[in-house]
């Protein structure tokens, strides 16, 4: 087997005898990047005796034993299974589980929730604000299964007066991002939030292909976008329970009964 060293610093050590190097990252920094994820964050999860092992690798599908968040037992995953949702046995059963079912599609605020917003999301979320009245006190989803090993999921704009979950897609710079595997993951994530009652409505930009039935395909992001969003929402909804929560002027004459979060 031909040793190779990749750009971003993994496998073999670059410049040693009969190493190849390549101008590009390793297979699993690709995956990270893909999924969002860090490198970081998986060595914080491997079993200690693993870490400097996994801080070199470079293949998805190396096996390590993996620390649960919860406690739970030590288990075994590839790294590709945990980059792609993957929780351990105790945590997959807890999550079916009487009390679990029923907090199963409450939408919360999880304070210690970090994610990576784009300035983009951002817009998306003021530009709907302009229209329809949104509950800023609530970022993510309680479901009925594991998602990353946690029972929850954490759409870029939730309505909870609808149960439609909002989410913005396109490739970025690296002109790969919310394909392959991402993609597959967000279909995993649109399935459990459909199983406990949500919609999700994606705007696909950036020459991104529709997913799933209530996509809105565009270059980018503009205010006609926003429009068939809101539109795509009374198509799920209807229109008695958008007004409902519509910004119009009705409600901009009495500011005092909005809820804005």
């Amino acid at each position: 087997m031909v040793a190779v060293s990749f750009r971003c610093g993994h496998g073999a050590d670059a410049g040693a005898a009969g190493v190849v190097a390549l101008g590009r990252v390793c297979p699993l920094c690709m995956l990270i990047d893909e999924t969002h994820r860090s490198r970081a964050e998986l060595l914080g999860r491997v079993a200690p005796p693993h870490r400097t092992a996994l801080a070199r690798e470079t293949r998805v599908g190396a096996s390590y034993e993996w620390v649960c968040t919860r406690g739970h037992d030590r288990y075994t995953a590839t790294v590709r299974e945990m980059l792609t949702g993957t929780a351990c046995a105790k945590c997959r059963t807890s999550a079916t589980a009487p009390a679990a079912v029923a907090e199963a599609g409450l939408p919360f605020m999880n304070p210690s929730l970090r994610t990576r917003t784009s300035q983009t999301e951002q817009r998306l979320k003021a530009m709907l604000a302009e229209r329809i009245r949104l509950n800023h006190r609530v970022n993510a989803i309680h479901i009925a299964r594991t998602f990353y090993s946690r029972r929850e999921v954490w759409p870029d704009v939730i309505v909870p007066a609808l149960r439609i979950a909002v989410e913005y897609d396109d490739p970025g710079r690296s002109r790969r991002a919310h394909l392959v595997l991402k993609e597959a993951s967000d279909l995993e994530k649109d399935d459990a939030l459909r199983e406990v009652g949500w919609e999700v409505i994606r705007v696909r930009a950036g020459g991104l292909a529709p997913l799933g039935p209530h996509s809105v395909v565009c270059g980018q992001l503009t205010p006609d976008v926003v429009a068939e969003v809101v539109a795509t929402m009374r198509r799920i909804r209807g229109d008695a329970a958008v007004d409902a929560i519509s910004v119009g002027p009705l409600i901009a004459a009495a500011p005092e009964t909005l809820d804005l979060g």
